[in-house]
């Protein structure tokens, strides 16, 4: 009898419990690319023109070091976009490379 109240628990918690991972790593991913996206602005701002990749702001100090996409786990799956005139060099906005769809409905890559 106790096993089958504990089994209740479990089945009706579990699925909280990954429901709040998930939205713990949407929320790091908001603001790891608020952060990074900051770090453009100020970038620019700051030497007239944007930077050419992501090390860049960590070699200048506007960011302490470049994140992992929370969803991808990997540093290496940010989409790097350009600016929209397709003239400007270098990176003008950063988006999460991750397949899928937030628990909102919202596409990653389009964050």
């Amino acid at each position: 009898m106790v096993l089958a109240i504990i089994a209740s628990l479990v089945t009706l918690a579990l699925p909280r419990y990954f429901h709040s991972v998930e939205r713990g790593k949407e929320a790091v991913l908001l603001s790891d690319l608020s952060t990074m996206r900051e770090a453009l602005d100020r970038y620019n701002a700051d030497l007239g023109h944007y930077p050419a990749n992501l090390d860049d702001l960590v070699e200048k100090g506007y960011i302490r070091k470049v994140p992992p996409d929370p969803i991808t786990e990997s540093a290496a799956t940010w989409l790097l976009l350009p600016h929209p005139d397709g003239v400007t060099p270098g990176i003008y906005d950063i988006r999460s490379g991750a397949e899928g769809k937030t628990l909102d409905g919202i596409e990653y890559q389009l964050l």
